[in-house]
Parts: C-alpha cells; structure tokens; sequence
C-alpha cells in the first residue's frame, strides 16, 4: 500500500487499484464507490467572522483571508463552488499557504482565516462550535472516493473477493 498526495498512474506503476475522487479517474477504468457522498464547505472561527458582513456569495472570498492549500505540483488549489446549476472557481488570496488540510483546519480554528475543508473534517470543530460553516448553500454534496482498477486487467483472487465486498456493501446501503 502506497499513500501519494500526487495522482499516479496504477497500471503503469504496477499497483492493483488506486482510491481516488471519482472526477480523477479516467472512463478506461472501472470505478467502485468505497464511502458516503463528501462536501467541501468554507469554515471560520467565530472570532474571525465577528463584526464582519456576512459572506453572500463565493465572489466576496476576494476581501477575506483565506487559507490556501498547496497542491502537489505547487499550484494554489481554486475553491469551487455551485448552486442551482451554476458553477464557480475562485481563486483566493490569503497570506498562509500550507500543503495539508488538517493543517489549514487548525489554522481556521485559530482565527486566521476562511478555510475550505471537507466537512467530515470539519464535523468536531463545527458540533464544538469553534467553528462556524459560510456559504452553505454554494457547497453541495458530490461523490466520494472511488477504489478503480483497469477495465481489461486480470484480478487477483483477492482483488476479486475485495471487488465483490465492496459491491454488496454498496448493494445494502
């Protein structure tokens, strides 16, 4: 088992399977949901929002700081947002940029600034109350992880037993 913040290529790396978002993985493959839908959501410690205007909108990130998140190839990773059909990216602007999102969490916690995390993540600090969540209803839920393997390979007996686990436990939810 190999854990890499990068997307690596499982066929050409000779790994059996790969756990990623299912937007990250090519139609050549074969894609089996592993967990419950996800939410990315924006989250601020009460004392940073205290006194501001609330946020009403994703295009008013501009005037915040907000905590941003190095990806692995060293670009800014741009917060997305929709609602009622209508999709946004933006960029944001802050002075702390970390490469880990537990990181970016405690960081929120602490008052810097606006972070945009998972809400599984978030969950504690939010029934806490050390957390507040913004900008709710421009964050809809969107498909979890995803275990995918090439549609043409060979499976393992193991992979194939692991395979059919997977798919009757999504049978019974």
């Amino acid at each position: 088992m190999v854990s890499e913040r990068r997307l690596v290529d499982i066929a050409e790396n000779g790994f059996d399977c790969g756990i990623r978002s299912s937007e990250n993985i090519s139609e050549d493959m074969v894609a089996i949901p592993v967990g419950p839908m996800q939410q990315h959501i924006v989250v601020a410690a009460p004392s940073y929002v205290a006194g501001r205007p609330p946020l009403r909108s994703p295009a008013e990130l501009r005037g915040h700081r907000c905590i941003q998140l190095r990806m692995p190839g060293g670009g800014l990773y741009a917060w997305e947002f929709e609602r009622r059909g209508e999709a946004l990216v933006v960029e944001t602007t802050g002075g702390l940029v970390l490469d880990n999102s537990r990181l970016i969490l405690a960081a929120a916690v602490h008052g810097y600034g606006l972070a945009y995390v998972t809400k599984w993540m978030a969950s504690a600090a939010l029934e806490a109350g050390v957390l507040v969540e913004l900008l709710g209803e421009w964050t809809p839920p969107y498909p979890g992880l995803h275990l995918y393997y090439p549609r043409h390979r060979h499976l393992s007996a193991s992979m194939r037993a692991f395979v059919s686990f997977l798919r009757d436990r999504n049978q019974r939810r």
